[in-house]
């Protein structure tokens, strides 16, 4: 199983992050359903190493927060933009989740994340878009901002690589205090 750990986010947030998509020659965008905040990739494992990872998680205790989408931006791999994002807002209460996951995922035997967490949210592949068009659409957006919405649980979810886009399942939620 391929797995990783995400904020999903509700419906009206997708929504409103789906109508950013569009504009850019050669930017695949992601599908709506699949846009999410992930906590911590981990990657193809085991069932067996599946079950630990839902019994590390289910073991969390964390407040539930708020969390504010804000701003847009690109990641770059090998002098190239690969990717178009929304920014989140970095708060104690996301950090807090943040490190609890990794902390747990630690503990039960899984490598430390090598990135830095960088909270965002994915809209495109852009590997395939112009740089100019990138860069013009994200000073046309950077005032993009939506307002805070209650984060009260965190999911597990699988992830299988389908034609078009991946298919992310919610496998378990996990409640937030």
């Amino acid at each position: 199983m391929r797995l990783f750990v995400a904020l999903a986010l509700p419906a009206a947030i997708k929504a409103q992050l789906a109508m950013l998509a569009g504009g850019i020659p050669g930017a695949r965008w992601v599908p709506p359903e699949n846009y999410h905040l992930t906590l911590r990739f981990i990657g193809e494992v085991e069932s067996w190493r599946a079950e630990e990872v839902d019994e590390a998680l289910a073991n969390i205790r964390a407040p539930s927060f708020e969390l504010s989408l804000r701003g847009l931006g690109t990641f770059e791999k090998g002098g190239r933009i690969s990717a178009l994002w929304v920014g989140v807002e970095r708060t104690e209460g996301l950090g807090f989740l943040q490190a609890k996951v990794e902390t747990a995922l630690q503990r039960i035997g899984l490598e430390p994340e090598r990135k830095r967490f960088s909270p965002h949210v994915t809209l495109a592949r852009t590997d395939k878009a112009a740089p100019e068009k990138l860069i013009a659409y994200v000073q046309a957006h950077n005032l993009f901002r939506l307002p805070p919405v209650a984060v009260e649980h965190f999911t597990l979810y699988s992830s299988r690589l389908g034609k078009e886009a991946a298919v992310y399942v919610p496998e378990v939620e996990y409640e937030l205090a």
